[in-house]
């Protein structure tokens, strides 16, 4: 049986998962996480003059019913400055978001199951950080808090349309 924080950190990644198989794309996964990537998302064929575009993607969970919202943006203080660093900039070759997929407090609600289908709880969102400066001597000890704007929810569409173009939006 796993931890409390695994099942959470793997619901949230097989919440992305689900998406991205709605959405059509192909989901890949290194096979050691030394980069801060968990996840990236390749769309098949020609899009604009691009062929096979791809982003990549550290996700993250938190576990309120209610997240701290402010001025139309999430709080979230879950990055450490390392993290952060994996996903700020611009240098990257394929672009990167964090994910950012709240879930319940008890992990017997992260599903419901009617007659219509299987509900997933509750949602996700998304941030690209490529504007923000890294962090000179990053630790791991200290947090990095990131604004997530609450307009940037993570949907079948848009994790389609950040992969397509590629856009930070």
């Amino acid at each position: 049986m796993l931890d409390a924080k695994q099942h959470q950190g793997k619901f949230g990644e097989d919440y992305v998962r689900v998406l991205a198989s709605a959405a059509g794309l192909l989901v890949f996964e290194d096979d050691l996480d030394v980069d801060g990537v968990d996840l990236g998302f390749r769309a098949t064929g020609m899009y604009g003059r691009t062929f096979s575009p791809m982003i990549e993607a550290q996700i993250k969970t938190w576990s309120t019913s209610v997240p701290a919202n402010s001025a139309g943006h999430l709080t979230y203080r879950g990055l450490n400055e390392w993290q952060f660093n994996r996903l700020a900039g611009n240098d990257f070759t394929v672009p990167r978001f964090l994910f950012l997929i709240c879930v319940p407090a008890d992990h017997q609600r992260y599903t419901s199951i009617g007659t219509d289908g299987v509900m997933l709880r509750h949602l996700g969102y998304f941030v690209s950080l490529q504007a923000e400066p890294r962090i000179v001597d990053p630790d791991k000890k200290r947090k990095r808090t990131v604004k997530v704007p609450i307009a940037n929810v993570l949907t079948v569409s848009a994790l389609r349309r950040l992969t397509e173009t590629q856009s930070a939006w």
